[in-house]
């Protein structure tokens, strides 16, 4: 019965781990028994983090990259490759915004936010899923957003990467399911992270925040990793191409 929930002898890489919830979820998998590959661009941020886990007997290995760009993905995938014979676990955690209206948007922003948001998931995808072959099966994570399954006023670009991520889920799942390799997104709405708290600080648009979330509260990004963690438990066999709303009961809101 235990063994359903423990990841001992599982290798984790996740994106975007130095801080917020890419952090919070690889903590989770390095709770339950992982090794993690904690990926993210800044080296020093990065270090620091995974000298604290190592610190608490966490077995947590660094390795500075760039995502977004398909360079730095292939050349992290061999270094992974090389030490390690197979991935069992893949969070694709990294993300960035651009705020504005739709016609502001220069095609150098467009570009940036597609890249980092979405083309990262599709290529750290593709480039995992030998390693992923090799482990007999495993589990993707991606991290999305409510702003995927709605308008939350983040900004179309941003909404339309996360919404492609929700479908490259359920394709993903439904043609690697042959492989033993399940593929599942979460959806958070406002998670207190660095990447929204200078919206955050506005007090008039956090109470609309607020106003429209039943549990009236922000979330914490343990909570998104949490969630992220039993979809990669063996508990959870039997999930794939689904995505969980991490929100507070945001989505499930209509007119209250």
């Amino acid at each position: 019965m235990n063994n359903r929930w423990n990841l001992k002898g599982q290798i984790a890489l996740v994106t975007g781990a130095s801080k917020g919830i890419g952090a919070a979820a690889a903590e989770e998998l390095l709770g339950f028994g992982a090794t993690v590959v904690a990926v993210a661009r800044t080296a020093a941020d990065l270090e620091a983090r995974v000298a604290q886990w190592r610190a608490q007997g966490f077995d947590a290995h660094a390795r500075p990259a760039d995502v977004s760009r398909p360079d730095e993905r292939q050349a992290l995938l061999l270094d992974v490759s090389r030490q390690w014979p197979k991935l069992d676990i893949l969070v694709n955690n990294v993300g960035t915004n651009i705020r504005k209206a739709t016609a502001a948007y220069s095609r150098e922003e467009f570009q940036h936010i597609m890249a980092t948001n979405l083309e990262s998931v599709f290529g750290m995808c593709q480039a995992a899923y030998p390693l992923l072959q090799q482990a007999g099966g495993g589990s993707i994570v991606n991290v999305a957003s409510v702003a995927g399954l709605t308008h939350v006023r983040t900004g179309s670009p941003y909404g339309m990467s996360k919404a492609a991520m929700v479908q490259l889920g359920r394709n993903l799942a439904v043609e690697w399911a042959p492989d033993h390799i399940r593929v599942n997104t979460v959806a958070p709405w406002y998670i207190r992270t660095p990447l929204v708290a200078g919206v955050l600080s506005n007090e008039e648009f956090l109470q609309g925040v607020l106003a429209r979330t039943p549990l009236k509260r922000i979330g914490e990004p343990e909570e998104v990793g949490a969630a992220v963690a039993f979809l990669c438990l063996p508990a959870a066999a039997y999930i794939t191409g689904q995505c969980l709303s991490v929100d507070g009961g945001f989505t499930a809101n209509g007119f209250s």
